[in-house]
């Protein structure tokens, strides 16, 4: 705990623990937003092939999971945090390429 609060640069255990409440809830709303968006776009996983129906989810789930951890973070009063967050993971995804 120590060190993922010196690596976030956070002072507070009330801070730390509501940033990994929003991560819980991002992670799971994320997975269930993903399925119905699934069926919305005409997407039907039975009829693909087990592990490309699973990188396609994944696909899907990244960009949403991205959005909500904005918005249910900037609920708990956690914006700049998680902004900063999504920022440096951004520019990870981009120096990998």
């Amino acid at each position: 705990m120590k060190r993922l609060k010196e690596k976030w640069k956070i002072t507070s255990n009330v801070q730390f623990v509501i940033i990994l409440v929003v991560f819980a809830i991002t992670g799971s709303l994320s997975a269930k937003i993903a399925k119905p968006f699934c069926a919305f776009i005409g997407l039907d996983f039975s009829e693909l092939n087990p592990v490309l129906a699973w990188i396609l989810r994944l696909i899907i789930i990244l960009p949403i999971y991205q959005i909500l951890l904005i918005i249910i973070g900037s609920l708990f009063g956690q914006f700049r945090f998680f902004w900063e967050f999504e920022k440096k993971m951004f520019h990870r995804i981009i120096r990998k390429k």
